[in-house]
């Protein structure tokens, strides 16, 4: 599989960014809805439990299960699959990982794959979308700095130019089938948890808690969870660094849970194909021990790994 983040899958010479108003009005727009929307669920639920009405075990379920398979659409879909292709998926793996991803509102596949890629090209320097060492170095600077990289970023941030850095997904029809399809996706990941909790529960204010608990709250909290690595994850903040790279990267070892290990990001940003990143024993990187797994099942092939001898040389700093 080539490297999409060399030159000739990105067509040099190609600006990265495009100017068009229209879309830079729809891009914040959904920048600021998605999150308004999640704060519903989490308003709905706080106002619930303030009213003593605890949730259904249904409901809990529902949020975990959903919780889980949306962070996994991120970090083993739009990230490691789709973006850097550290693996091949299945038609079928293909479109669910998709499918499952787009349900977090953070924006359709082929557009949220250009964002990360222009990242990598730029990390930490002038054109990264979200790095949080752009501001200057007063103390103000790098509150600025921390809260553009956590959540400031989605809406102020060029947009993309998908044509320079996403044509192979532009190529390929049922990247674009999935991308087509993404208004229906989001709204998918809130009817499906409020059908499932109004027949668990056969009433519609079980509907209603499906809702808020599996549809919005469970999006809201996804998205806060990955948005976090762009902070924590190129901030000495509680964190490691264990490889030589030209950023900030690190590995914020107290997020590896909650981001299926999209958090050690220092071994990421060291070697950006590697589908699996939990490098030493003790690093929990669930969503390669996902790819592990589906690779055993036939689902995922040419799973790139790093080598004993990568390892080594980038610890050295030798590459």
């Amino acid at each position: 599989m080539q490297d999409p983040m060399t030159p000739t899958a990105s067509m040099p010479g190609q600006r990265l960014t495009i100017v068009n108003p229209r879309l830079k009005q729809l891009q914040s727009a959904h920048a600021i809805a998605i999150p308004a929307i999640g704060m519903v669920g989490v308003a709905g639920v706080l106002y619930r439990y303030l009213c003593g009405i605890s949730p259904q075990p249904v409901s809990i379920a529902l949020f975990l299960a959903l919780f889980f398979l949306g962070c996994a659409g991120i970090t083993v879909g739009f990230h490691r699959y789709f973006t850097h292709r550290s693996f091949r998926a299945s038609r079928g793996l293909k479109i669910a990982l998709g499918i499952l991803g787009s349900m977090n509102g953070q924006g359709p596949v082929v557009y949220w794959a250009a964002v990360h890629r222009r990242h990598h090209m730029h990390s930490d320097r002038p054109g990264d979308p979200h790095s949080p060492h752009l501001h200057g170095t007063t103390p103000w600077a790098r509150v600025k700095g921390a809260l553009h990289a956590f959540i400031g970023w989605t809406v102020a941030h060029d947009i993309p130019n998908t044509n320079a850095l996403s044509r192979d997904l532009l190529a390929d029809k049922d990247t674009m089938w999935i991308n087509r399809r993404y208004y229906l996706w989001l709204v998918l990941g809130w009817i499906l948890p409020a059908v499932v909790g109004g027949l668990a529960g056969g009433t519609p204010d079980a509907a209603l808690e499906g809702l808020l608990w599996g549809g919005l709250l469970r999006m809201f909290l996804v998205n806060k969870s990955m948005f976090s690595i762009a902070l924590f994850g190129h901030s000495p903040i509680l964190c490691s660094r264990d490889y030589a790279t030209n950023d900030n990267s690190q590995n914020a070892l107290w997020l590896m849970l909650p981001t299926l290990g999209d958090s050690l990001h220092n071994n990421h940003h060291a070697f950006p194909r590697a589908a699996i990143i939990g490098l030493r024993w003790w690093q929990l990187d669930i969503s390669g021990m996902l790819i592990a797994g589906l690779e055993k099942l036939g689902l995922a092939t040419e799973v790139c790994r790093v080598s004993p001898e990568e390892m080594l040389a980038r610890r050295a700093g030798l590459s």
